[in-house]
């Protein structure tokens, strides 16, 4: 045969019906025994979750695994699909507008240098030989018409989709896990709390309600200005976001709004699965998320810099809502101050949804959910870009801004997760309802039978 651009030998690319039984059946072996193994691990990670009752967990593993689906959806349609897409035609005008990286005039003398240069030589010159190619007119398109998009640029969007699947699942991990970690810091006080509850509800521990600790930490001479309450609530969400009179506090509250005053509860556990259960939101990609990843694609174009203005919604919102999360706790803690009563024990805190934005905790935690998505989707992002075309490449055209960008994700992942995130779980029991699903069943036994029994002593 002639000499192609095949494989060694001077042989060209070989087709299915000239290839090796033994190697087409040991690569589909071996990603078969992947797929099967990796199966079987998110299904011993289901059967922990439903054998210890977790079962906010298994619904969120369960939202992660639809999320997959639709990936794979996806990865199958333009598997199926990529010749009907590559045979698609439109003018030429359209089809090199609103390009990612500018009109493509061959390679520059950079790319050049950078062939000579660096290790990554061979992938850049395999990748502008490949770009040429797919660039050229196909056979079926009319003059001044260009290909809507290339295969080769189709297998590009197709390891996108597969980068989102694999970061989706590590960003849910990650972000539980610095959840849970924060809210484990708390057991102790919980602890101490069970421990003294006697002392703590002692009528002899009569204070007023400036001497109280919670209101002392929330309340001084600076928080009658409205600039300057702001301001420390913001800096209060950064320095020490959950203290343990706000703690102590807001369980005190609770417990006496809710169930039975002087009550044996774990409030860090019920924190705990209350975070498992707003897991099950922040894990799912919605409708309006998926528009956000189009529009995203759309306008990310060559001199716009419209991805640089997006990429500050993240950190500016994760410290809008940690900042409004401290300044309802300092409302409250004005409430107890205005009542000027004598406390016995710990202050009661006003259990109510009107501190919240709109009166909507919920809409908390879906802004939570739209930070948390889109600094996953610009960090798979980068990865992919870095992946597909390399580090310094059109895409990266400000190398510093985009190791600030990156730098910033990082920053915001943690914040949001392990500051933010607990902080409205702790925070959202201050509103108007209780959270009944995410009780176990021994509590929701003793709640029934505390319910009984109350009703018993009103009918008497």
């Amino acid at each position: 045969m002639a000499g192609g651009g095949g494989g060694g030998g001077g042989e060209g690319p070989r087709q299915l019906d000239q290839t090796p039984t033994w190697a087409v059946s040991t690569v589909c072996g071996v990603i078969i025994l992947i797929s099967i193994i990796l199966e079987l691990i998110i299904h011993k990670v289901g059967e922990v979750f439903e054998r210890k009752k977790k079962k906010a967990l298994f619904e969120a593993l369960e939202k992660i695994k639809n999320e997959l689906m639709v990936l794979g959806f996806i990865s199958l349609l333009l598997t199926f699909g990529q010749n009907y897409i590559a045979s698609i035609c439109v003018p030429s005008r359209y089809g090199h507008a609103m390009s990612f990286c500018g009109p493509y005039d061959g390679p520059s003398e950079d790319d050049h240098k950078k062939l000579k240069k660096t290790d990554h030589a061979m992938r850049i010159l395999y990748s502008v030989q490949r770009r040429s190619l797919a660039d050229a007119p196909p056979v079926n398109c009319k003059k001044d018409y260009v290909a809507l998009i290339s295969l080769n640029a189709l297998h590009q969007v197709h390891i996108f989709i597969f980068f989102l699947a694999v970061f989706h699942v590590i960003y849910s991990a990650i972000t539980m896990m610095l959840g849970r970690a924060k809210i484990r810091g708390w057991k102790v006080w919980e602890q101490e709390v069970i421990h003294e509850q006697e002392m703590m509800n002692d009528p002899s521990r009569f204070r007023l309600t400036h001497e109280t600790s919670f209101v002392r930490e929330h309340v001084n001479s600076w928080a009658s200005n409205k600039f300057f309450f702001y301001v420390m609530c913001f800096f209060r969400q950064i320095l020490r976001s959950v203290r343990k009179s706000d703690y102590l506090t807001m369980r005190h509250g609770f417990i006496s709004v809710h169930l039975a005053p002087g009550m044996k509860f774990d409030f860090q556990k019920y924190i705990k699965r209350s975070l498992e259960d707003d897991f099950k939101v922040v894990v799912g990609i919605r409708p309006e998320l998926w528009a956000f990843v189009m529009l995203f694609l759309l306008f990310d174009i060559h001199g716009w810099y419209v991805t640089a203005v997006i990429t500050m919604i993240p950190p500016l919102l994760t410290l809008a809502i940690g900042t409004k999360l401290q300044a309802i706790i300092s409302y409250m803690a004005l409430e107890i101050q205005e009542r000027h009563a004598v406390i016995q024990g710990m202050p009661v805190v006003n259990v109510s949804d009107q501190h919240f934005w709109f009166e909507k905790p919920d809409l908390v935690l879906h802004m939570i959910h739209f930070v948390l998505f889109q600094n996953a989707f610009e960090i798979t992002y980068f990865f992919w870009i870095w992946y597909e075309f390399g580090l310094r490449s059109c895409f990266h055209h400000h190398f510093g801004l985009i190791i600030i960008r990156v730098c910033l994700g990082v920053g915001v992942q943690f914040l949001c997760s392990y500051i933010t995130l607990p902080l409205y779980a702790l925070v959202t029991q201050m509103g108007s309802t209780m959270k009944r699903s995410v009780f176990d069943e021994q509590t929701s036994k003793a709640l029934e039978q505390w319910h009984k029994k109350a009703r018993k002593k009103n009918e008497k």
